[in-house]
């Protein structure tokens, strides 16, 4: 483990390299199964052998640079039922030694009669959601004319007709199993995030954007797909609220987690209180500590995160509430035919609702026989 004999330079595009400067991450598996490519912060090391398909997948080119956070997915063709991974990760240790680390799994593929329940019952909504995003993203990359907002959506489509319930020709008698019931939701805000919306970002950040995303974890990949949303009020202790126009009320704080930007928005009442200064006056201090609690735990996620978010401090109605605006679901907006509730807020936007997303979907798949 501790030698450093048998860890060979090898060559990148004309370049020699060694284990010193970069990891190196290899992949051993069962015969009949073939290794199709890799997503994540890594160069491919162009090595043919029969674990190799003849169909090469891989996102983009970056340093393999390892850290805690380092993440990657593989993507495997299906050709065994059982079938083993074993994962090699060469590195060099912070005392200077040379480490091999090995990892290895059994799966199996599932067919025939209940095969559907049992791929339904080992699915990942989130682990999901972070692939995708990391396909679209280096497909947007690497291919000329790609749509993302239509591939996204015919693979939703594809799914939901293959794993949902329903009667054929009935969108009301649509249900997914709860396994599967957010992924859709992740699918309506992966279509409106900086991965696939690219307008006003400048390239730099586009590729800042995606860089991340292929190299942190499935926890924060899911933060920068769907943001987090913490309610605070003197109603109720903090809580998670939908990520949704909605939540907007003049008397309540939310502090927005979307990864890249950190947001604590003021209700328009909070906000005039403040201002007035009632958080200094004695027999206020419930208040003061309201004001207090969301800055606590936006400071908490800052201190913990590298690089460092953007932390955003707004009040409702001013200029930089558009960074949390921009993020929640228009569910009400200026031509929405019920108004929001006293002390709520709209969205001056065209984009469709998740529940108008929702009805385009069920109609869809109830009516697509899959393939």
């Amino acid at each position: 483990m501790q030698t450093s004999s048998k860890f060979k330079n090898f060559e990148i595009e004309g370049k020699e390299f060694s284990p010193e400067q970069c990891g190196v991450f290899e992949v051993n598996c069962s015969k009949d199964v073939k290794v199709q490519g890799i997503i994540g912060p890594c160069v491919s090391l162009e090595k043919k052998g029969p674990l190799s398909s003849e169909n090469s997948y891989r996102s983009g080119k970056y340093e393999c640079l390892e850290d805690k956070r380092w993440s990657r997915c593989n993507w495997p063709n299906r050709q065994a039922i059982n079938l083993f991974f074993q994962f090699l990760t060469y590195y060099q240790h912070h005392e200077g030694q040379m480490r091999l680390r090995a990892t290895t799994l059994s799966r199996r593929w599932v067919a025939g009669p209940g095969s559907v329940q049992e791929l339904v019952a080992g699915f990942d909504q989130e682990a999901a959601a972070a692939v995708m995003a990391r396909v679209v993203s280096c497909k947007m990359e690497t291919e000329a004319d790609f749509d993302p907002v239509r591939w996204l959506d015919r693979s939703l489509i594809r799914l939901c007709s293959k794993f949902g319930d329903y009667q054929k020709e009935s969108p009301s008698s649509f249900s997914l199993s709860p396994r599967l019931s957010i992924f859709p939701q992740f699918m309506f805000n992966l279509r409106r995030s900086q991965f696939v919306q690219v307008f006003n970002n400048s390239p730099d950040e586009t590729a800042y954007f995606r860089m991340m995303l292929d190299r942190e974890n499935v926890n924060n990949a899911v933060v920068m797909i769907q943001p987090s949303l913490i309610s605070y009020s003197f109603h109720s202790a903090p809580e998670p609220v939908l990520l949704d126009v909605t939540a907007i009320a003049a008397d309540r704080i939310l502090l927005l987690d979307s990864y890249f930007t950190i947001v604590v928005f003021h209700g328009m009442s909070i906000a005039q209180w403040r201002n007035a200064g009632y958080q200094s006056q004695p027999g206020h201090e419930a208040f003061a500590q309201l004001l207090q609690a969301p800055r606590d735990d936006a400071d908490a996620i800052i201190k913990e995160r590298f690089p460092v978010p953007r932390l955003v401090i707004c009040d409702q109605h001013g200029s930089q509430a558009r960074f949390l605006l921009a993020k929640l679901n228009p569910s009400v907006t200026y031509n929405s035919d019920n108004p929001p509730p006293h002390g709520g807020d709209v969205i001056f936007t065209d984009d469709v609702s998740f529940q108008v997303f929702m009805d385009h979907l069920q109609r869809l798949a109830v009516q697509q026989a899959y393939s």
